[in-house]
């Protein structure tokens, strides 16, 4: 068996704890955010996740390596396996282990993007294209390959170095993959059910046969990929109107119009968390502008695959000059040489152009003696189609963008004169961390915050999505969205699929989304925001303290607050402790979900002891202390707190409550113990005054 030597880069100390980038032993600074970084390896911290995991197997090269000189074998691995790493890690995942000429690759640990699934399908299809490629430029080699993609929980190690051969994913999500590889058909690319749930709207899939996998119960349902049906980046927009925007698109409209009649550029960024409707808002405003006599350009920051730092302003240019994806790099260059010289004259087009194509990365241009120069032809460019006719460039997904590409941005929103064009950016709040004071000192900005959807227009929206507006589990639905459209509509399809079964689990696809919003986070306020869910979803800073008393609570609770996850309430139920409120109920769920067993245990312990000092001998917490002793693994203190609240439940005439209360107790105590019959007459008791409760209620109204 031959184990890939691996590559320098392995060799390294632990990931960054901010951003989960590795650097080299002699670091002391992360090379990609600039963290300080311990010499020592921090403790090996433990997380349940969503992932998903990436099998790749060569068919047949086993019995094949036996009639191969060793090193013959290890040439032939060593090509094999750089392709498909590069692979692997051009869409964002993490090789975790080279086994012969098995390859295991893991998408969404340490850090989750929120479109894992996506990303693994992806880098699945690339790598199938390129052994395609490596049999094309030596047909000797003839590598045919099985891969399989699946999704599902796993605990992962977050500060497993695979390169040393530790393992960072345990679980069944691996064992399956590992399964359903098998039943691939050579060159073929099987995933699972998961997997295919959030990546169909990007993927064309052909169904196949449910797979019997050793060791399940029931075959695994399957499907087949073919190909990417949408650029890298985008999503499928819903076919139901855009529901509960109209004050925006207003806004937006007013704006263009201020554009068009001033002849003045303006700059507009739709902020809001992933889901919210950004784009949906921006191609209905572009929609809206073509309809008016204007000129839509699109164009999109990617996280991956992007051949360009501007790729966002390059869409725009290949637009304006019909160039395709596919043209080979001296076709996309005379176009774009053509259209710079219909636009701006025979004279300049040479220049112009060729600076043009080094932003574009087509490959022709020349360099610049300085980046301004490149500028300055974006924005020639860009003055002389808006002179013919006003303009929209949208630029989706900024918060994606490369450093230059804001610097382009900033510098044609600054200096554009004369000309009607609309700056149209959409991103998330993630840009003013890397871009604070972003829009500041422009002569023309307005920052437009997406909020939920109100509750009249949630309403609308499920029902347009579902066609009928009467279905059991919407309610539910309504609560565990908020006003999320995206949430609305992948929770509607999950709930269509269950033929109206109320939603029992959040679709993968959320909470890959949320997920990826905590993994952005630098590691101190992603430890303090996963403690915090332990509380609730209402919480103290107090609660927070003992359980890592080294940090500074209240600047972190500050720092999450401006990132729009936490709310400071004005009122607190608890004197002297600041209250907070998580801003969206799934944050805090999947931030709990985060934990693992043994951590929430400990946890609970610490807010249970600091509710039990915060309320002193009142009552009014023993619920909820009670809760908290009970996930700590102490039934006993929880049994004491249960019968609290039941006696108090009991006194406020709340009979049901103290029913159940005593019920629940009883159900922490064991079978022998002397407790259980004391527990079983006051519950006996309390049923007794339940039933009587409505000659109570009669007598006291005659």
């Amino acid at each position: 068996m031959h184990i890939s030597e691996a590559p320098y880069y392995s060799l390294q100390m632990p990931a960054c704890p901010s951003c989960g980038q590795d650097n080299p032993e002699i670091a002391r600074f992360c090379l990609a955010c600039g963290t300080a970084l311990s010499g020592e390896s921090p403790a090996r911290g433990e997380e349940r996740r969503v992932v998903t995991v990436l099998f790749v197997d060569l068919v047949g090269f086993t019995s094949r390596a036996e009639r191969l000189d060793p090193e013959d074998v290890r040439a032939i691995l060593d090509r094999y396996h750089e392709h498909v790493r590069d692979e692997i890690e051009r869409f964002g995942g993490i090789v975790e282990k080279f086994v012969g000429d098995a390859v295991m690759a893991v998408f969404g640990a340490p850090v989750a993007y929120g479109d894992d699934p996506e990303r693994a399908v992806r880098a699945a299809l690339a790598v199938r294209e390129a052994l395609a490629d490596l049999n094309a430029s030596d047909p000797d080699l003839d590598l045919q390959a099985r891969i399989a993609v699946n999704t599902g929980e796993a605990v992962v190690a977050l500060a497993a170095r695979p390169g040393h051969g530790e393992a960072m994913v345990a679980g069944d999500v691996v064992n399956t993959a590992a399964r359903l590889q098998v039943s691939a058909p050579v060159n073929g690319i099987v995933v699972g059910e998961e997997t295919y749930l959030c990546t169909r709207g990007a993927i064309e899939y052909e169904p196949g046969e449910p797979v019997t996998a050793r060791g399940k119960k029931r075959p695994v349902p399957v499907w087949f990929a073919r190909a990417a049906t949408t650029p890298v980046g985008e999503r499928m927009l819903s076919p139901v109107p855009m529901v509960g925007r109209q004050r925006e698109l207003d806004l937006l409209r007013g704006t263009w119009e201020r554009v068009v009649d001033e002849q003045r550029a303006h700059l507009v960024t739709i902020f809001g968390p992933p889901g919210i409707g950004k784009s949906r808002l921006a191609w209905e405003f572009g929609e809206l502008v073509t309809e008016l006599g204007g000129w839509t350009l699109r164009g999109r920051s990617t996280p991956y695959g992007a051949s360009s730092p501007y790729a966002a302003f390059a869409a725009h240019l290949k637009q304006v000059a019909h160039i395709f994806d596919s043209d080979p790099a001296a076709v996309a260059a005379d176009k774009l040489h053509a259209a710079v010289a219909d636009l701006i004259g025979a004279g300049e087009a040479p220049e112009v152009a060729s600076h043009l194509a080094s932003l574009a990365a087509i490959g022709t241009g020349t360099e610049a003696p300085d980046r301004q120069t490149l500028f300055l032809a974006a924005r020639r460019l860009v003055e002389q189609i808006a002179a013919r006719r006003p303009t929209l460039l949208v630029f989706e997904d900024l918060h994606w963008a490369d450093g230059s590409m804001l610097d382009l941005l900033d510098e044609l929103a600054a200096r554009l004169h004369g000309a009607a064009v609309f700056l149209l950016a959409v991103a998330r709040p993630d840009l003013l961390t890397e871009r604070p004071a972003w829009g500041g000192g422009l002569p023309a900005y307005t920052a437009l915050p997406l909020e939920p959807l109100r509750g009249e227009d949630a309403q609308e929206l499920t029902e347009r999505l579902l066609g009928r507006p009467d279905l059991e589990g919407v309610s539910r639905l309504l609560e565990i969205s908020e006003g999320n459209p995206l949430f609305i509509e992948e929770l509607t399809a999950s709930l269509a699929e269950r033929s109206g079964e109320a939603v029992q689990e959040l679709p993968t696809s959320i909470r890959a989304i949320i997920a990826s919003r905590l993994d952005a986070l630098p590691a101190p306020e992603r430890s303090l925001l996963l403690d915090a869910a332990v509380v609730g979803r209402v919480f103290w800073d107090g609660a927070l303290s003992p359980i890592d008393e080294d940090r500074d609570v209240r600047t972190l609770l500050g720092s999450l607050e401006r990132r729009d996850l936490i709310r400071r309430e004005s009122v607190s139920r608890l004197q002297g402790q600041e209250q907070f409120r998580f801003k969206h109920a799934l944050i805090r769920e999947i931030a709990y979900q985060r934990l693992t067993r043994a951590s929430r245990r400990t946890r609970h312990e610490a807010v249970a002891r600091f509710l039990e000092q915060a309320t002193g001998e009142t009552a009014a917490a023993a619920e909820a202390i009670a809760q908290h002793w009970r996930e700590a693994g102490d039934a006993g203190r929880a049994v004491d707190y249960l019968l609290a609240a039941a006696e108090d439940a009991g006194r406020g005439w709340a009979k049901e409550r103290a029913v159940a209360l005593y019920r629940e107790a009883l159900e922490l105590v064991p079978n022998g113990d002397p407790r259980r019959r004391e527990l079983q007459l006051r519950l006996a008791v309390a049923v007794q005054a339940l039933f009587h409760l409505p000659d109570a209620e009669r007598l006291r109204r005659s």
